[in-house]
């Protein structure tokens, strides 16, 4: 299947976009087990929030989803690096350790200097 412009470039955009959320998602748990505490943590822990509304509006679908299909991408992100049933659990998968990572990174005290 041939994707037009518009698709690779959304599926690029949607691409960078899951990047520096699994970045995010990095970020806080190497502060929750180094106990550090700072304004990346602060933004990191923002991004993963505003992921999880978009995912609370999409009913636990990235709200992409539908617009990457509109344009003319029918294959989810997860997809594309995961067999379909993976793909599957994996928004749920990710929303778990993320919840875990950020209460661990906001509950344990901070390191001393």
């Amino acid at each position: 299947m041939t994707l037009s412009p518009a698709a690779l470039a959304f599926r690029a955009f949607h691409t960078a976009i899951a990047f520096v959320e699994l970045a995010c998602l990095g970020y806080v748990w190497f502060c929750a087990i180094t106990r550090r505490r700072n304004r990346r943590l602060g933004i990191a822990i923002a991004t993963l929030g505003v992921e999880g509304i978009g995912l609370l509006i999409g009913k636990g679908n990235c709200p992409l989803g539908p617009l990457q299909r509109r344009i003319g991408d029918p294959k989810p992100l997860f997809e594309l690096v995961l067999p379909k049933r993976a793909a599957k659990a994996a928004v749920p998968l990710l929303t778990a350790i993320a919840a875990l990572g950020i209460l661990l990174a906001l509950l344990r005290p901070p390191r001393h200097r």
